[in-house]
């Protein structure tokens, strides 16, 4: 499903370049579930961006179901993205005027779904995420377990294939937490493959890849089924 060949990419601080990717390889099958850890400006979250079609690399290529991602123009991006990737951040992002709703049809808005579709796939990831009662609170009147449920039916109401999820349990209480990873990992039982960026080692070690970056390159893979690599 997805493959990384040589990605680079390098940015600059004045005239110092930083390299946050570092010929970075990587392949991923359907269903797989991977961690991704190591210290701040490892290249964690530019490894999130640039799978989740969010950057471009200078070097390398990005295969994403066959498709050659880094020849396509902006538009083929954007609806590459739409159509096979979710995105959680540790932020939630939801739109403060929004209800919870509102929040999650967003993007099928965005996609052109009419409103009785809307409805009817908004209500589905509401009850599937015991979120229901939710439906017309607005951010500020949610918990902040709440605010990752109502961030994680946004990100699969499109059914996406892939789920990225950046630090999803980094401001919320454990009991809150748990919960949020339980879902994550339920979606991944139904076959989305799941990329986690994390900073806690007892939720990293849970995924089934274990990635450990350092001065952006992949420094160990750990497969909890054959060893280190």
């Amino acid at each position: 499903m997805i493959e990384l060949q040589d990605i680079c990419k390098t940015f600059y601080l004045g005239d110092q370049a930083v390299h946050a990717l570092d010929h970075v390889n990587l392949k991923v099958e359907p269903g797989d579930y991977l961690s991704v850890m190591g210290p701040s400006g490892s290249g964690k979250s530019t490894l999130l961006n640039m799978l989740g079609l969010l950057d471009r690399p200078d070097r390398g290529k990005y295969f994403l179901s066959g498709t050659d991602t880094v020849e396509l123009g902006e538009k083929q991006r954007a609806e590459l993205r739409s159509n096979f990737i979710g995105f959680v951040f540790q932020a939630y992002h939801l739109i403060p005027r929004l209800t919870a709703r509102e929040n999650i049809e967003l993007p099928l808005m965005l996609a052109g779904v009419a409103p009785s579709q809307r409805r009817q796939l908004s209500e589905e990831v509401l009850e599937r995420l015991a979120i229901e009662d939710r439906a017309h609170h607005l951010p500020k009147q949610l918990s902040g377990g709440q605010r990752q449920r109502v961030a994680i039916a946004r990100a699969i109401v499109r059914k996406p294939e892939i789920l990225l999820a950046d630090e999803p349990t980094g401001n919320l209480d454990s009991r809150s937490g748990k919960e949020v990873v339980d879902t994550l990992e339920q979606l991944n039982c139904e076959g989305i493959t799941l990329f986690i960026v994390t900073h806690d080692a007892d939720l990293g070690a849970r995924a089934d890849r274990q990635i450990k970056m350092m001065d952006g390159a992949i420094a160990r893979e750990l497969n909890n089924n054959q060893g280190a690599a």
